[in-house]
Protein backbone atom coordinates (compact mmCIF):
# COMPACT_ATOMS: atom_id res chain seq x y z
CA UNK A 1 0.00 0.00 0.00
CA UNK A 2 0.98 3.29 -0.93
CA UNK A 3 2.16 6.29 1.63
CA UNK A 4 0.53 4.87 4.81
CA UNK A 5 2.18 6.82 7.63
CA UNK A 6 -1.76 6.22 9.28
CA UNK A 7 -2.57 3.10 8.16
CA UNK A 8 -1.36 1.03 11.21
CA UNK A 9 -2.53 -2.88 10.88
CA UNK A 10 -3.22 -3.40 14.83
CA UNK A 11 -4.28 -6.80 16.75
CA UNK A 12 -7.11 -8.44 13.48
CA UNK A 13 -7.73 -11.85 14.79
CA UNK A 14 -6.50 -14.56 12.35
CA UNK A 15 -6.31 -17.27 11.21
CA UNK A 16 -3.70 -19.23 13.76
CA UNK A 17 -6.56 -19.36 15.81
CA UNK A 18 -7.63 -23.37 16.12
CA UNK A 19 -3.97 -24.85 15.48
CA UNK A 20 -3.06 -28.08 16.29
CA UNK A 21 0.43 -28.58 16.95
CA UNK A 22 0.62 -32.47 17.71
CA UNK A 23 2.86 -34.42 15.80
CA UNK A 24 0.54 -36.63 14.70
CA UNK A 25 -1.31 -33.48 12.91
CA UNK A 26 1.56 -31.48 11.05
CA UNK A 27 1.51 -31.86 7.83
CA UNK A 28 5.09 -32.57 5.75
CA UNK A 29 5.79 -31.81 1.94
CA UNK A 30 8.88 -32.99 0.39
CA UNK A 31 10.25 -30.31 -1.83
CA UNK A 32 13.29 -30.18 -4.47
CA UNK A 33 15.86 -29.54 -1.49
CA UNK A 34 14.50 -31.12 1.58
CA UNK A 35 11.00 -31.49 3.72
CA UNK A 36 9.11 -29.18 5.66
CA UNK A 37 6.76 -29.32 8.24
CA UNK A 38 4.18 -27.25 8.70
CA UNK A 39 1.13 -26.78 10.91
CA UNK A 40 -2.88 -28.01 10.36
CA UNK A 41 -5.70 -25.96 11.04
CA UNK A 42 -8.57 -27.77 12.36
CA UNK A 43 -10.64 -24.57 12.68
CA UNK A 44 -10.22 -24.26 8.99
CA UNK A 45 -9.37 -27.57 7.86
CA UNK A 46 -6.15 -26.09 6.28
CA UNK A 47 -2.43 -26.87 6.09
CA UNK A 48 -0.05 -24.12 6.58
CA UNK A 49 3.47 -23.42 5.66
CA UNK A 50 4.81 -20.68 6.82
CA UNK A 51 8.51 -19.47 6.94
CA UNK A 52 9.87 -21.25 4.00
CA UNK A 53 13.27 -20.07 2.16
CA UNK A 54 13.04 -19.92 -1.43
CA UNK A 55 16.90 -17.86 -1.76
CA UNK A 56 20.08 -17.45 -0.20
CA UNK A 57 20.00 -15.09 2.71
CA UNK A 58 20.75 -11.80 0.90
CA UNK A 59 23.30 -10.89 3.57
CA UNK A 60 26.72 -10.30 4.00
CA UNK A 61 28.61 -10.17 0.70
CA UNK A 62 24.70 -11.15 -1.09
CA UNK A 63 23.96 -7.69 0.07
CA UNK A 64 22.54 -5.62 -2.98
CA UNK A 65 23.32 -8.31 -5.25
CA UNK A 66 20.45 -10.11 -7.54
CA UNK A 67 19.49 -13.37 -5.48
CA UNK A 68 20.40 -16.67 -5.58
CA UNK A 69 18.79 -19.93 -5.50
CA UNK A 70 19.24 -21.95 -2.60
CA UNK A 71 21.50 -24.73 -2.94
CA UNK A 72 21.61 -26.69 0.65
CA UNK A 73 19.46 -30.12 0.97
CA UNK A 74 18.80 -31.75 3.97
CA UNK A 75 17.66 -34.74 5.63
CA UNK A 76 14.65 -35.09 8.08
CA UNK A 77 11.64 -32.42 7.85
CA UNK A 78 12.59 -28.80 9.12
CA UNK A 79 9.94 -26.55 10.83
CA UNK A 80 7.67 -24.38 8.90
CA UNK A 81 5.24 -22.95 11.39
CA UNK A 82 6.04 -19.69 11.28
CA UNK A 83 6.28 -16.87 9.88
CA UNK A 84 9.93 -15.33 9.44
CA UNK A 85 10.78 -11.70 9.61
CA UNK A 86 9.51 -8.87 7.68
CA UNK A 87 12.19 -7.07 5.14
CA UNK A 88 13.52 -3.85 6.25
CA UNK A 89 11.38 -1.27 5.33
CA UNK A 90 10.03 2.11 7.07
CA UNK A 91 6.75 3.39 7.12
CA UNK A 92 3.71 3.17 9.54
CA UNK A 93 2.97 -0.50 8.60
CA UNK A 94 6.91 -1.90 9.69
CA UNK A 95 6.32 -0.51 13.71
CA UNK A 96 3.86 -3.27 13.97
CA UNK A 97 6.01 -5.48 12.98
CA UNK A 98 7.55 -7.86 15.53
CA UNK A 99 10.89 -9.17 13.50
CA UNK A 100 12.45 -6.63 10.92
CA UNK A 101 15.52 -8.72 8.70
CA UNK A 102 17.81 -8.57 5.73
CA UNK A 103 17.26 -12.36 6.35
CA UNK A 104 13.72 -11.96 4.88
CA UNK A 105 14.03 -13.95 1.61
CA UNK A 106 10.83 -15.97 2.51
CA UNK A 107 7.11 -17.43 1.67
CA UNK A 108 3.92 -18.90 2.88
CA UNK A 109 1.62 -21.97 1.08
CA UNK A 110 -1.69 -22.10 2.56
CA UNK A 111 -3.32 -24.78 1.25
CA UNK A 112 -7.11 -26.51 1.82
CA UNK A 113 -6.68 -29.85 3.39
CA UNK A 114 -7.57 -33.11 2.10
CA UNK A 115 -6.46 -31.99 -1.92
CA UNK A 116 -3.34 -33.42 -2.13
CA UNK A 117 -3.90 -35.70 -4.97
CA UNK A 118 -5.28 -32.81 -6.42
CA UNK A 119 -3.92 -30.31 -8.13
CA UNK A 120 -4.82 -27.05 -7.36
CA UNK A 121 -4.81 -23.70 -9.06
CA UNK A 122 -2.70 -21.19 -7.00
CA UNK A 123 -3.08 -17.34 -6.04
CA UNK A 124 0.31 -15.81 -5.81
CA UNK A 125 0.14 -12.62 -3.20
CA UNK A 126 2.03 -10.21 -3.43
CA UNK A 127 2.15 -7.62 -0.65
CA UNK A 128 1.79 -3.38 -1.25
CA UNK A 129 3.69 -0.76 0.98
CA UNK A 130 5.28 1.85 -2.02
CA UNK A 131 8.02 -0.43 -2.14
CA UNK A 132 10.12 0.86 0.99
CA UNK A 133 7.17 -0.97 3.33
CA UNK A 134 4.88 -3.95 3.84
CA UNK A 135 5.43 -7.32 4.77
CA UNK A 136 3.68 -10.77 4.50
CA UNK A 137 3.21 -11.41 7.95
CA UNK A 138 1.14 -8.39 8.09
CA UNK A 139 -2.50 -9.66 9.73
CA UNK A 140 -4.72 -8.06 7.02
CA UNK A 141 -2.95 -9.99 3.99
CA UNK A 142 -3.90 -12.97 5.45
CA UNK A 143 -4.74 -15.47 3.12
CA UNK A 144 -6.83 -18.38 4.96
CA UNK A 145 -10.25 -16.79 4.70
CA UNK A 146 -10.39 -16.55 0.50
CA UNK A 147 -9.21 -19.90 0.93
CA UNK A 148 -11.67 -21.64 2.95
CA UNK A 149 -13.90 -19.73 0.78
CA UNK A 150 -12.72 -21.21 -2.57
CA UNK A 151 -13.94 -24.46 -0.75
CA UNK A 152 -17.33 -23.42 0.31
CA UNK A 153 -17.87 -22.70 -3.69
CA UNK A 154 -16.52 -25.58 -4.79
CA UNK A 155 -12.99 -24.07 -6.27
CA UNK A 156 -10.35 -24.72 -4.20
CA UNK A 157 -7.50 -23.15 -4.63
CA UNK A 158 -3.81 -22.80 -2.76
CA UNK A 159 -2.47 -19.36 -1.90
CA UNK A 160 1.11 -17.81 -1.50
CA UNK A 161 2.23 -15.08 0.00
CA UNK A 162 6.25 -14.01 -0.44
CA UNK A 163 8.64 -11.15 0.86
CA UNK A 164 10.78 -9.43 -1.47
CA UNK A 165 13.73 -6.48 -0.35
CA UNK A 166 12.06 -2.96 -0.41
CA UNK A 167 13.36 0.44 0.19
CA UNK A 168 17.12 0.82 -0.57
CA UNK A 169 17.65 -2.49 0.29
CA UNK A 170 15.54 -4.01 -2.59
CA UNK A 171 15.40 -0.88 -5.06
CA UNK A 172 19.05 0.95 -4.66
CA UNK A 173 19.46 3.41 -7.56
CA UNK A 174 22.28 4.96 -8.99
CA UNK A 175 24.83 4.53 -12.08
CA UNK A 176 27.00 2.62 -10.10
CA UNK A 177 23.94 0.08 -9.32
CA UNK A 178 22.69 0.15 -13.27
CA UNK A 179 26.16 -0.50 -14.42
CA UNK A 180 26.60 -3.29 -12.14
CA UNK A 181 23.46 -5.41 -13.25
CA UNK A 182 22.54 -5.26 -9.65
CA UNK A 183 18.97 -3.29 -10.31
CA UNK A 184 15.09 -4.23 -9.56
CA UNK A 185 16.38 -6.52 -6.95
CA UNK A 186 13.12 -6.30 -5.06
CA UNK A 187 11.71 -7.20 -8.75
CA UNK A 188 14.52 -10.09 -8.88
CA UNK A 189 13.38 -11.52 -5.47
CA UNK A 190 9.58 -12.14 -6.59
CA UNK A 191 10.11 -13.47 -10.13
CA UNK A 192 12.75 -15.78 -8.18
CA UNK A 193 10.01 -17.00 -6.05
CA UNK A 194 7.88 -17.89 -8.93
CA UNK A 195 10.11 -19.81 -9.60
CA UNK A 196 10.44 -21.76 -6.69
CA UNK A 197 6.92 -22.27 -7.21
CA UNK A 198 7.05 -23.53 -10.49
CA UNK A 199 9.65 -25.96 -8.77
CA UNK A 200 8.06 -26.97 -5.49
CA UNK A 201 4.46 -26.48 -5.54
CA UNK A 202 3.23 -29.72 -6.90
CA UNK A 203 4.42 -30.52 -3.62
CA UNK A 204 1.36 -28.96 -1.84
CA UNK A 205 -1.36 -30.37 -4.27
CA UNK A 206 -0.86 -27.37 -6.83
CA UNK A 207 -0.39 -27.07 -10.32
CA UNK A 208 2.61 -25.25 -11.57
CA UNK A 209 0.86 -24.44 -14.65
CA UNK A 210 -2.68 -22.57 -12.93
CA UNK A 211 -0.40 -19.49 -11.00
CA UNK A 212 -1.82 -16.05 -10.94
CA UNK A 213 -0.07 -13.46 -9.81
CA UNK A 214 -2.13 -11.20 -7.63
CA UNK A 215 -1.19 -7.56 -5.81
CA UNK A 216 -2.62 -4.70 -4.77
CA UNK A 217 -0.74 -0.97 -4.86
CA UNK A 218 3.36 -2.05 -4.76
CA UNK A 219 2.27 -5.87 -4.71
CA UNK A 220 0.09 -4.72 -8.33
CA UNK A 221 2.69 -2.81 -10.16
CA UNK A 222 4.82 -5.31 -9.03
CA UNK A 223 2.69 -8.05 -11.18
CA UNK A 224 2.45 -5.43 -13.83
CA UNK A 225 5.96 -5.01 -14.30
CA UNK A 226 6.23 -8.85 -14.71
CA UNK A 227 4.31 -8.78 -17.30
CA UNK A 228 5.87 -6.39 -19.28
CA UNK A 229 9.55 -7.83 -17.87
CA UNK A 230 12.06 -8.81 -20.61
CA UNK A 231 10.05 -7.18 -23.38
CA UNK A 232 6.82 -9.13 -22.51
CA UNK A 233 8.62 -12.49 -22.36
CA UNK A 234 6.32 -15.67 -20.98
CA UNK A 235 8.66 -17.46 -19.07
CA UNK A 236 5.65 -19.43 -18.26
CA UNK A 237 5.75 -18.34 -14.56
CA UNK A 238 1.93 -17.66 -14.21
CA UNK A 239 -0.95 -17.02 -16.97
CA UNK A 240 -2.61 -14.37 -15.33
CA UNK A 241 -2.50 -11.69 -13.49
CA UNK A 242 -4.71 -9.86 -10.60
CA UNK A 243 -3.97 -5.76 -10.46
CA UNK A 244 -6.04 -3.84 -7.26
CA UNK A 245 -4.70 -0.16 -7.63
CA UNK A 246 -1.74 -0.39 -9.69
CA UNK A 247 -0.61 -1.93 -12.90
CA UNK A 248 2.36 -1.77 -15.67
CA UNK A 249 1.74 2.22 -16.17
CA UNK A 250 3.06 4.33 -13.04
CA UNK A 251 3.38 7.88 -14.07
CA UNK A 252 6.57 8.48 -11.94
CA UNK A 253 10.48 9.09 -13.22
CA UNK A 254 11.65 5.60 -13.54
CA UNK A 255 15.21 6.36 -14.27
CA UNK A 256 17.98 5.98 -11.30
CA UNK A 257 18.17 9.48 -9.46
CA UNK A 258 21.74 9.59 -8.29
CA UNK A 259 21.22 12.13 -5.79
CA UNK A 260 19.87 9.39 -3.35
CA UNK A 261 22.45 7.11 -3.95
CA UNK A 262 25.02 9.70 -3.59
CA UNK A 263 23.30 10.86 -0.61
CA UNK A 264 23.43 7.74 0.82
CA UNK A 265 27.18 6.88 0.26
CA UNK A 266 28.21 10.05 1.86
CA UNK A 267 26.18 9.42 5.05
CA UNK A 268 28.23 6.35 5.58
CA UNK A 269 31.82 7.41 4.16
CA UNK A 270 31.60 4.99 0.58
CA UNK A 271 31.51 8.04 -1.19
CA UNK A 272 35.53 7.94 -1.54
CA UNK A 273 35.51 4.45 -2.40
CA UNK A 274 36.91 2.32 -5.63
CA UNK A 275 34.03 0.56 -5.55
CA UNK A 276 30.80 1.94 -3.91
CA UNK A 277 28.31 -1.02 -3.64
CA UNK A 278 30.94 -3.43 -2.04
CA UNK A 279 31.81 -0.68 0.50
CA UNK A 280 28.18 -0.87 1.63
CA UNK A 281 28.05 -4.21 1.59
CA UNK A 282 30.72 -4.18 4.20
CA UNK A 283 28.95 -1.86 6.42
CA UNK A 284 27.58 -3.47 9.56
CA UNK A 285 23.70 -3.28 9.26
CA UNK A 286 23.26 -1.24 11.79
CA UNK A 287 25.21 1.82 10.75
CA UNK A 288 23.45 1.47 7.02
CA UNK A 289 20.17 0.95 8.51
CA UNK A 290 20.45 4.00 10.92
CA UNK A 291 21.69 5.97 7.95
CA UNK A 292 18.72 5.20 5.70
CA UNK A 293 16.49 5.62 8.31
CA UNK A 294 17.02 9.43 8.41
CA UNK A 295 14.86 11.40 5.55
CA UNK A 296 11.93 10.69 3.12
CA UNK A 297 14.80 10.67 0.09
CA UNK A 298 16.21 7.70 1.95
CA UNK A 299 13.70 5.17 2.85
CA UNK A 300 10.96 5.89 0.65
CA UNK A 301 12.82 7.13 -3.20
CA UNK A 302 13.35 3.87 -3.70
CA UNK A 303 11.36 2.21 -6.37
CA UNK A 304 11.75 0.32 -9.97
CA UNK A 305 13.01 2.04 -12.56
CA UNK A 306 14.10 1.28 -16.39
CA UNK A 307 17.57 -0.56 -16.19
CA UNK A 308 17.87 -2.22 -19.80
CA UNK A 309 17.61 -6.15 -18.65
CA UNK A 310 14.11 -6.91 -16.39
CA UNK A 311 12.75 -3.22 -17.27
CA UNK A 312 13.83 -2.27 -21.09
CA UNK A 313 12.17 0.31 -21.59
CA UNK A 314 9.31 2.93 -19.89
CA UNK A 315 6.14 0.31 -19.34
CA UNK A 316 4.11 3.00 -21.55
CA UNK A 317 6.38 2.67 -24.33
CA UNK A 318 6.03 -1.47 -24.43
CA UNK A 319 2.32 -1.08 -24.03
CA UNK A 320 1.75 1.48 -26.85
CA UNK A 321 4.27 -0.97 -28.90
CA UNK A 322 1.84 -3.70 -28.35
CA UNK A 323 5.02 -5.70 -26.16
CA UNK A 324 3.44 -7.22 -22.49
CA UNK A 325 2.94 -10.71 -21.82
CA UNK A 326 -0.82 -11.61 -23.27
CA UNK A 327 -2.23 -12.68 -20.19
CA UNK A 328 -5.75 -12.23 -18.47
CA UNK A 329 -6.52 -9.83 -16.20
CA UNK A 330 -8.00 -7.88 -13.51
CA UNK A 331 -7.46 -4.36 -13.05
CA UNK A 332 -9.35 -1.69 -10.83
CA UNK A 333 -8.66 1.29 -8.77
CA UNK A 334 -10.77 2.57 -6.03
CA UNK A 335 -13.15 5.63 -6.56
CA UNK A 336 -11.31 8.18 -4.14
CA UNK A 337 -7.89 7.03 -4.54
CA UNK A 338 -6.39 10.49 -4.49
CA UNK A 339 -7.79 11.19 -0.92
CA UNK A 340 -4.73 10.17 0.84
CA UNK A 341 -2.15 11.53 -1.74
CA UNK A 342 -3.43 14.91 -2.49
CA UNK A 343 -2.15 17.65 -0.24
CA UNK A 344 -4.33 19.09 2.30
CA UNK A 345 -4.90 22.77 2.76
CA UNK A 346 -6.01 23.14 -1.33
CA UNK A 347 -8.34 26.05 -0.56
CA UNK A 348 -8.30 27.84 -4.16
CA UNK A 349 -7.30 27.81 -7.37
CA UNK A 350 -3.74 29.03 -6.93
CA UNK A 351 -3.13 26.16 -4.14
CA UNK A 352 -4.19 23.69 -7.04
CA UNK A 353 -1.63 24.87 -8.89
CA UNK A 354 1.44 25.53 -6.72
CA UNK A 355 0.84 22.23 -5.37
CA UNK A 356 1.07 20.32 -9.58
CA UNK A 357 4.11 22.57 -10.70
CA UNK A 358 6.59 22.44 -6.56
CA UNK A 359 5.15 18.92 -6.04
CA UNK A 360 4.46 19.82 -2.34
CA UNK A 361 6.01 17.41 0.45
CA UNK A 362 2.91 15.72 1.01
CA UNK A 363 2.38 14.25 -2.42
CA UNK A 364 4.74 11.51 -3.14
CA UNK A 365 7.55 10.65 -5.53
CA UNK A 366 5.95 8.98 -7.97
CA UNK A 367 3.07 12.17 -8.16
CA UNK A 368 5.65 14.13 -9.92
CA UNK A 369 5.57 18.01 -10.43
CA UNK A 370 4.56 19.13 -13.80
CA UNK A 371 5.07 21.83 -16.07
CA UNK A 372 3.42 25.39 -16.05
CA UNK A 373 1.84 25.11 -18.82
CA UNK A 374 0.76 21.50 -18.24
CA UNK A 375 -0.60 22.25 -14.98
CA UNK A 376 -2.69 25.01 -16.72
CA UNK A 377 -4.34 22.38 -18.79
CA UNK A 378 -5.12 20.58 -15.79
CA UNK A 379 -7.27 23.02 -13.92
CA UNK A 380 -9.05 23.21 -16.96
CA UNK A 381 -10.20 19.39 -16.98
CA UNK A 382 -10.48 19.37 -13.22
CA UNK A 383 -13.07 22.55 -12.75
CA UNK A 384 -14.02 23.75 -9.50
CA UNK A 385 -17.78 22.62 -8.91
CA UNK A 386 -19.49 25.44 -7.38
CA UNK A 387 -20.34 24.52 -3.83
CA UNK A 388 -19.16 21.00 -4.01
CA UNK A 389 -15.39 21.56 -5.13
CA UNK A 390 -15.58 18.10 -6.96
CA UNK A 391 -14.82 17.25 -10.89
CA UNK A 392 -17.18 14.75 -12.06
CA UNK A 393 -19.22 12.62 -13.11
CA UNK A 394 -19.33 10.32 -11.20
CA UNK A 395 -19.42 12.40 -8.57
CA UNK A 396 -17.27 11.61 -5.76
CA UNK A 397 -18.54 9.84 -2.49
CA UNK A 398 -18.76 13.32 -0.37
CA UNK A 399 -20.19 15.80 -2.29
CA UNK A 400 -20.14 18.65 -0.03
CA UNK A 401 -16.98 20.92 0.93
CA UNK A 402 -14.74 19.20 3.00
CA UNK A 403 -13.80 20.31 6.40
CA UNK A 404 -11.68 23.50 7.10
CA UNK A 405 -8.34 20.95 7.82
CA UNK A 406 -8.60 19.38 4.24
CA UNK A 407 -9.15 23.06 2.29
CA UNK A 408 -12.29 23.75 0.13
CA UNK A 409 -10.95 22.70 -2.99
CA UNK A 410 -9.21 19.18 -2.07
CA UNK A 411 -12.02 17.18 -3.57
CA UNK A 412 -10.88 18.97 -6.69
CA UNK A 413 -7.15 18.31 -6.04
CA UNK A 414 -7.54 14.44 -4.80
CA UNK A 415 -9.42 13.71 -8.31
CA UNK A 416 -6.65 14.40 -9.99
CA UNK A 417 -4.28 12.68 -8.18
CA UNK A 418 -6.19 9.69 -7.98
CA UNK A 419 -6.57 9.93 -11.77
CA UNK A 420 -2.54 10.70 -12.52
CA UNK A 421 -1.55 7.98 -10.07
CA UNK A 422 -4.08 4.97 -10.41
CA UNK A 423 -7.51 5.90 -12.46
CA UNK A 424 -5.99 6.65 -15.67
CA UNK A 425 -3.47 4.31 -15.92
CA UNK A 426 -6.00 1.75 -15.09
CA UNK A 427 -8.17 2.58 -18.27
CA UNK A 428 -4.83 2.85 -20.39
CA UNK A 429 -3.97 -0.69 -19.13
CA UNK A 430 -7.94 -1.87 -20.04
CA UNK A 431 -7.82 -0.47 -23.21
CA UNK A 432 -4.37 -1.84 -24.12
CA UNK A 433 -5.72 -5.10 -23.32
CA UNK A 434 -9.14 -4.50 -25.43
CA UNK A 435 -7.10 -3.64 -28.21
CA UNK A 436 -4.69 -6.66 -28.09
CA UNK A 437 -7.70 -9.09 -27.66
CA UNK A 438 -6.88 -9.95 -24.41
CA UNK A 439 -9.70 -10.43 -21.58
CA UNK A 440 -9.32 -7.82 -19.24
CA UNK A 441 -11.63 -7.26 -16.24
CA UNK A 442 -11.59 -4.09 -14.82
CA UNK A 443 -13.38 -2.53 -11.69
CA UNK A 444 -14.08 0.65 -9.79
CA UNK A 445 -14.60 0.26 -6.00
CA UNK A 446 -16.93 2.54 -4.19
CA UNK A 447 -17.81 1.78 -1.06
CA UNK A 448 -16.52 3.27 2.79
CA UNK A 449 -15.54 1.06 5.01
CA UNK A 450 -15.79 2.14 9.42
CA UNK A 451 -13.60 4.37 10.30
CA UNK A 452 -12.52 6.48 7.31
CA UNK A 453 -13.08 10.06 7.56
CA UNK A 454 -15.74 10.93 4.88
CA UNK A 455 -13.62 13.19 3.10
CA UNK A 456 -11.37 10.30 2.50
CA UNK A 457 -14.43 8.04 1.29
CA UNK A 458 -13.22 4.64 -0.86
CA UNK A 459 -9.66 5.71 -0.89
CA UNK A 460 -6.26 3.63 -1.47
CA UNK A 461 -6.28 0.16 0.33
CA UNK A 462 -10.27 -0.06 1.02
CA UNK A 463 -11.31 -2.92 -0.87
CA UNK A 464 -8.13 -5.66 0.70
CA UNK A 465 -10.61 -6.22 3.45
CA UNK A 466 -13.26 -7.55 0.96
CA UNK A 467 -11.32 -9.01 -1.27
CA UNK A 468 -9.60 -10.67 1.17
CA UNK A 469 -12.82 -11.40 3.35
CA UNK A 470 -11.19 -10.39 6.35
CA UNK A 471 -14.48 -9.37 7.88
CA UNK A 472 -13.81 -10.56 11.59
CA UNK A 473 -13.68 -8.71 14.85
CA UNK A 474 -10.32 -6.70 15.86
CA UNK A 475 -8.97 -3.66 14.56
CA UNK A 476 -7.85 -3.65 11.53
CA UNK A 477 -5.98 -0.26 11.86
CA UNK A 478 -7.03 1.52 8.59
CA UNK A 479 -7.05 4.61 10.27
CA UNK A 480 -6.34 5.79 13.77
CA UNK A 481 -8.14 4.98 16.60
CA UNK A 482 -8.29 1.49 14.43
CA UNK A 483 -11.57 0.41 13.48
CA UNK A 484 -13.35 -2.85 12.17
CA UNK A 485 -13.58 -2.26 8.51
CA UNK A 486 -17.25 -3.91 8.68
CA UNK A 487 -18.67 -2.57 12.15
CA UNK A 488 -21.71 -0.92 12.64
CA UNK A 489 -22.14 -1.39 8.54
CA UNK A 490 -25.72 -3.20 7.32
CA UNK A 491 -25.12 -6.75 6.28
CA UNK A 492 -24.72 -5.26 2.22
CA UNK A 493 -20.79 -5.12 3.14
CA UNK A 494 -20.82 -8.67 4.33
CA UNK A 495 -22.77 -9.85 1.12
CA UNK A 496 -20.50 -7.65 -0.89
CA UNK A 497 -17.04 -9.42 -0.30
CA UNK A 498 -18.63 -12.34 -0.47
CA UNK A 499 -19.47 -11.69 -3.96
CA UNK A 500 -16.22 -10.27 -4.55
CA UNK A 501 -13.79 -13.16 -2.81
CA UNK A 502 -16.11 -15.80 -5.63
CA UNK A 503 -15.48 -13.44 -8.28
CA UNK A 504 -11.54 -13.14 -7.71
CA UNK A 505 -11.22 -16.72 -7.16
CA UNK A 506 -13.01 -18.08 -10.08
CA UNK A 507 -10.64 -16.02 -11.93
CA UNK A 508 -7.60 -17.55 -10.60
CA UNK A 509 -9.19 -21.17 -10.67
CA UNK A 510 -11.21 -20.73 -13.86
CA UNK A 511 -9.79 -17.46 -15.29
CA UNK A 512 -13.23 -16.20 -15.07
CA UNK A 513 -14.71 -14.05 -12.65
CA UNK A 514 -18.31 -14.74 -13.55
CA UNK A 515 -17.73 -18.89 -12.92
CA UNK A 516 -19.45 -18.76 -9.82
CA UNK A 517 -22.55 -18.01 -10.84
CA UNK A 518 -22.48 -20.36 -13.62
CA UNK A 519 -21.32 -23.60 -11.39
CA UNK A 520 -23.99 -22.95 -8.92
CA UNK A 521 -26.71 -21.53 -11.72
CA UNK A 522 -29.64 -22.91 -9.96
CA UNK A 523 -29.22 -21.38 -6.60
CA UNK A 524 -26.48 -18.39 -7.14
CA UNK A 525 -28.81 -15.73 -7.25
CA UNK A 526 -30.74 -16.47 -3.98
CA UNK A 527 -30.49 -14.56 -0.93
CA UNK A 528 -28.04 -15.27 1.90
CA UNK A 529 -29.96 -15.74 5.88
CA UNK A 530 -28.61 -11.94 6.74
CA UNK A 531 -27.55 -10.20 3.05
CA UNK A 532 -29.50 -8.85 -0.21
CA UNK A 533 -29.43 -11.35 -3.18
CA UNK A 534 -26.23 -11.48 -4.46
CA UNK A 535 -27.28 -11.10 -8.28
CA UNK A 536 -24.75 -9.20 -9.53
CA UNK A 537 -24.31 -8.02 -13.39
CA UNK A 538 -22.34 -10.87 -15.16
CA UNK A 539 -18.75 -8.55 -15.26
CA UNK A 540 -17.99 -8.04 -18.69
CA UNK A 541 -14.67 -8.49 -20.52
CA UNK A 542 -13.55 -4.49 -21.48
CA UNK A 543 -14.17 -3.49 -24.85
CA UNK A 544 -12.51 -0.53 -26.65
CA UNK A 545 -16.40 0.16 -28.38
CA UNK A 546 -18.75 -0.65 -25.10
CA UNK A 547 -15.71 0.21 -22.39
CA UNK A 548 -17.47 -1.37 -19.53
CA UNK A 549 -15.93 -1.31 -16.11
CA UNK A 550 -18.33 -3.12 -12.94
CA UNK A 551 -18.88 -0.96 -9.88
CA UNK A 552 -18.46 -2.67 -6.72
CA UNK A 553 -21.04 -0.97 -4.40
CA UNK A 554 -21.86 -2.22 -0.99
CA UNK A 555 -24.94 0.59 -0.90
CA UNK A 556 -27.25 -0.25 -3.89
CA UNK A 557 -29.03 -3.48 -3.78
CA UNK A 558 -27.33 -5.67 -5.85
CA UNK A 559 -23.92 -4.77 -4.72
CA UNK A 560 -22.59 -4.26 -8.26
CA UNK A 561 -23.57 -2.60 -11.46
CA UNK A 562 -22.28 -1.92 -15.11
CA UNK A 563 -20.93 1.60 -15.87
CA UNK A 564 -19.46 3.19 -18.86
CA UNK A 565 -15.71 4.11 -18.59
CA UNK A 566 -15.46 7.35 -20.25
CA UNK A 567 -16.02 9.81 -16.74
CA UNK A 568 -14.00 12.64 -16.95
CA UNK A 569 -12.85 11.30 -20.37
CA UNK A 570 -10.87 14.63 -21.35
CA UNK A 571 -8.98 14.69 -18.01
CA UNK A 572 -7.64 11.20 -17.89
CA UNK A 573 -6.90 11.21 -22.01
CA UNK A 574 -4.52 14.08 -21.03
CA UNK A 575 -2.74 12.16 -18.34
CA UNK A 576 -2.28 9.56 -20.60
CA UNK A 577 -1.41 11.43 -23.61
CA UNK A 578 1.08 13.35 -21.52
CA UNK A 579 2.87 9.99 -20.82
CA UNK A 580 6.31 10.63 -23.10
CA UNK A 581 6.55 14.39 -22.46
CA UNK A 582 5.55 14.87 -18.78
CA UNK A 583 5.56 12.29 -16.71
CA UNK A 584 8.41 10.62 -18.16
CA UNK A 585 11.01 12.74 -17.31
Amino acid sequence: MWYRATLIAIGLAWCLAGVRNTPASQPIVIVKNGSYAGIHSETYNQDWFLGIPYAQPPIKDLRFRVPRHLEDSWVGPRDAKRYSPACVGYGGDEVHYDRLSEDCLYLNVLRPAGYGNNKLPVAFWMHGGGFFQGSTMDKRYNLCFIIQQSVEIGKPMIGVSINYRISAWGFLLGKEVQDSGQSNLGLRDQRLAMQWVQENINAFGGDSNKVTVWGESAGASSVGNHIIAYNGRDDKLFRAGIMQSGGPIFYYPMTAKQSYFDLLLSSVGCDTSKDKIQCLRTLPFSVLNAAINTTEDLTQRWHPVVDGDLITKRPSKLLAADIFNKVPVIVGANSDEGSIFSPRQVNTEEDFYNHLIHNSSFTPFFAAKIPSGFATRVLKVYPDIPELGIPGPPTLAYNVRPAPRFGAQFRRSSAYYGDAIFVAPRRQTCAVWASSGVPAYCYRFNTIPAGVPPEIASTHFQEIAFVMQNRIDGGQGYYMPPVPPFMGKPDSFTSLSKVMGKSWISFVVDLDPNSWKKTNRDDWWKPGPKGPREDTPIWPQYQLDTPLDIVWDANVTALAFLEKDTYRGEAMELINSAAATVFDR
